[in-house]
């Protein structure tokens, strides 16, 4: 593999897996470990990687270091959503009282989006957080588009049902 692919993959895919590391609640030194094994694995094991299947087995390289590290410390896997990116997409009409309401609909979502499916969680965070497509989804995990269309759909269907249950009542 070219030295040119090797610095694309880790451009592109270690600043991508960094990130969703991030919204797992894994600490930045912790990402940054992870990110940095799964690449020196990655290098070590280039030759047996088949080129198209690179972007899912580095993402589950870093996942399964991810959940190999909340074993070890007996933590739950929770998503969050960035503070600033949800303060940046207020607009600066809103009153005090607008940022508050928003804060409190935030932790309503996150405790819905928590108590969702993991497979399901991720596949809403790369959606609708990273903004990934479903193409760019299927290939970091390894599955059909359409199934990641159809999965999308159950994980929608799920959020919406818990949604319901929790706050319409």
């Amino acid at each position: 593999m070219s030295d040119e692919l090797i610095i694309k993959i880790f451009q592109e895919k270690m600043n991508l897996i960094y990130k969703y590391l991030m919204k797992l609640g894994c600490s930045s030194e912790n990402a940054e470990d992870i990110v940095q094994d799964t690449f020196y694995k990655a290098l070590k094991y280039m030759d047996g990687i088949d080129e198209d299947k690179l972007s899912s087995w580095l993402f589950k390289v870093a996942i399964n270091k991810y959940y190999d590290l909340c074993r070890k410390n007996n933590r739950h896997v929770h998503l969050s959503i960035d503070e600033e990116i949800f303060k940046e997409r207020l607009t600066d009409s809103r009153l005090v009282e607008d940022f508050i309401l928003d804060l409190e609909k935030k932790e309503e979502i996150l405790n819905i989006l928590n108590s969702v499916n993991d497979i399901y969680k991720n596949l809403l965070f790369f959606k609708y957080d990273m903004g990934l497509s479903y193409k760019e989804i299927g290939e970091l995990l390894d599955i059909n588009e359409n199934t990641v269309k159809t999965y999308l759909f159950r994980a929608r269907e799920q959020f919406k049902k818990l949604w319901r249950e929790r706050y319409e009542k």
